[in-house]
């Protein structure tokens, strides 16, 4: 793992970057060209900040309130937070400007180089905001909807950092990002009810009998290994549907793109391997199990893409 540039030694985003490694994929892996690794770490530095900022989850002493301009007092609301990142975010993409934070200092150099637009950033930024206000889906269109805003600019910015943007490639992985999320919430139900959040749509929640009140035991029952085992089909399909953008592209991005695609497959086989029980912890992937799912990809990849 790399780190984005322009982030001092002392600097708490360090905390920021470093939760890369515990992610169910590869963020910016070694076998990529050093340019590719330095910008995918910029944006994840970003993703990661905004998701944290969402999520309550910054590091303590409000660093990141003072680093946007805020008061310590900002640090306990989201909502302040956002729209000052969104603030410096602009400071990114005006040529007249210098942002404050240093991870969006180090996310300038990438958006310049790479031709990158405010819109995928834009859309995890309203994500965000979305889920300090929506706690709830009512369907899975809903979800699928949020998705968009939460999930899919990732991979769209991948294609754009790496020139490889394509209407069909865009398609695929919005596919392939849309799962990646569903296998987070299914990995994080417990944690996210804890923060009164369910992500798991109403109406399935009626369709298998489950109440959040069996959400919030300390293990999962009948129903809720069958809900769990529902939405792991749904996610795995999406992931399966994407599969043609790994094969469509070559050299390291192909390897990269399967280390996502991978990245999910394996967190699923965790979920049942834990026999769809999420609510005792988050079922997590093994490196093993890591590598052949990335091999399967890439076996499946070569046959699809002819190449």
């Amino acid at each position: 793992m790399t780190t984005a540039r322009h982030v001092r030694a002392d600097d708490p985003s360090r905390t920021t970057l470093g939760k890369a490694a515990d992610e169910n994929f590869p963020v910016a892996p070694f076998f990529l060209p050093r340019a590719w690794r330095d910008d995918l770490m910029a944006v994840y530095g970003y993703a990661r900040l905004v998701d944290d900022i969402g999520d309550g989850d910054l590091a303590p002493g409000g660093a990141d309130a003072r680093l946007l301009g805020l008061g310590p007092e900002a640090a306990a609301d989201p909502l302040a937070l956002l729209d000052a990142l969104e603030r410096d975010l602009e400071r990114v993409f005006d040529a007249g400007a210098t942002p404050h934070h240093p991870l969006l200092r180090a996310l300038r150099p990438t958006v310049r180089r790479r031709g990158l637009t405010p819109e995928p950033f834009l859309g995890l930024l309203r994500a965000n905001r979305q889920d300090q206000l929506v706690r709830r889906y009512e369907t899975y269109d809903d979800l699928l909807a949020y998705c968009e805003l939460s999930a899919n600019p990732v991979g769209r910015i991948v294609l754009g950092i790496t020139g490889t943007a394509t209407p069909e490639r865009i398609r695929r992985s919005d596919e392939i990002c849309t799962a990646l999320q569903i296998v987070e919430h299914l990995q994080d139900v417990a944690e996210d009810l804890g923060r009164d959040r369910v992500y798991l749509p109403a109406e399935d929640l009626k369709r298998f009998g489950v109440t959040e009140d069996d959400l919030a035991r300390p293990t999962a029952g009948a129903a809720v290994r069958s809900l769990i085992a529902f939405q792991a089909d749904r996610a795995r399909a999406l992931l399966h549907a994407g599969t043609p953008l790994v094969g469509s592209v070559h050299g390291r991005l192909r390897l990269l793109l399967a280390g996502f695609t991978a990245g999910g497959l394996a967190a699923l086989d965790a979920i049942a391997d834990a026999g769809f029980d999420v609510l005792a912890g988050p079922p997590k992937p093994t490196k093993p199990s890591l590598a052949r799912r990335a091999g399967t990809v890439l076996l499946r990849a070569r046959r699809e893409g002819g190449t």
